[in-house]
């Protein structure tokens, strides 16, 4: 009798669990159906399968976005962002992480007030930053600007991670004669590297798809990420559902094909980060 309950509870959970995920993925299955059908079948039946695969749909997109040099400029400027925010993030994190000072630890709050920061906040001083460094319209500003957003995020993270590292593994690297920057490099670095998978995917996650930022700081089309080109694509007026499901689906196809690539490094990631 236990046993024929345990299992009842087992399969209500996955019931559960399967029902929440389906929910989930109906807009994205939603939207997939209709960027294969055209505007008179949608306005027709709003909700059904396409008739005639409209693949006129994906090539009028394609054409109209240009949408290779958009992902291409996403992808750099999203791993460019994640090696800076993770490289810098650790390098300050770790004498926060050792110092118990109080000053330390005002740091560390510091950090954390800046996650509670809206961007619309930063938007302005940043702005007229780099209009004064001569940033504005160039990858080099957009690339700074995410990773100076993302820095209190990488700190914040990477001091409690550290702060788990067993003193001893250092205490030992110092009797070896190693400096500061020894330690950090060759002790401690190679530890984070669960850390920093699961912050990598938290910053590729926000930039990619953050819309403010390369709208305000971008001016030249060849420059767009995919969010601004779908945007431009689409407009603002006028929204037809042949141009809008495309290119919806065709600016969130990149992020979904690295994450289904890489979904065992991530998950290996967030869960070591956490056991640890």
């Amino acid at each position: 009798m236990p046993n024929w309950s345990n299992r009842m509870r087992g399969l209500l959970a996955d019931g559960g669990l399967l029902a929440l995920v389906g929910v989930m993925l109906l807009p994205v299955v939603y939207m997939i159906i209709m960027s294969f059908r055209t505007a008179t079948e949608i306005a027709q039946t709003p909700v059904g399968l396409p008739e005639h695969v409209a693949w006129g749909n994906y090539a009028d997109a394609l054409d109209a976005m240009n949408y290779v040099r958009a992902v291409l400029n996403s992808i750099g400027i999203t791993l460019s962002v994640a090696v800076l925010v993770s490289l810098f993030g650790s390098m300050a994190a770790y004498p926060l992480a050792r110092n118990r000072s109080l000053t330390a630890r005002l740091l560390i709050m510091l950090m954390a007030l800046g996650l509670a920061t809206p961007n619309f906040v930063t938007i302005t001083p940043i702005y007229v930053i780099f209009r004064s460094l001569g940033l504005l319209d160039s990858y080099l500003g957009i690339i700074l600007a995410f990773t100076a957003l993302n820095l209190p995020l990488a700190v914040f993270f990477y001091v409690g991670f550290i702060g788990a590292i067993p003193r001893e593994l250092i205490e030992a690297a110092r009797l070896d004669n190693c400096g500061d920057w020894q330690v950090f490099w060759h002790v401690v670095r190679p530890l984070l590297g669960p850390a920093t998978a699961t912050l990598s995917l938290f910053v590729m996650l926000s930039v990619w798809n953050d819309f403010t930022y390369p709208l305000l700081l971008l001016t030249d089309k060849d420059k767009f990420t995919v969010t601004i080109s779908v945007y431009r694509f689409v407009g603002n007026q006028n929204i037809t559902p042949e141009t809008l499901f495309p290119a919806a689906v065709l600016g969130s196809l990149p992020l979904l094909l690295l994450f289904v690539i890489f979904q065992r490094r991530i998950v290996a990631g967030v869960t070591a980060g956490a056991v640890k």
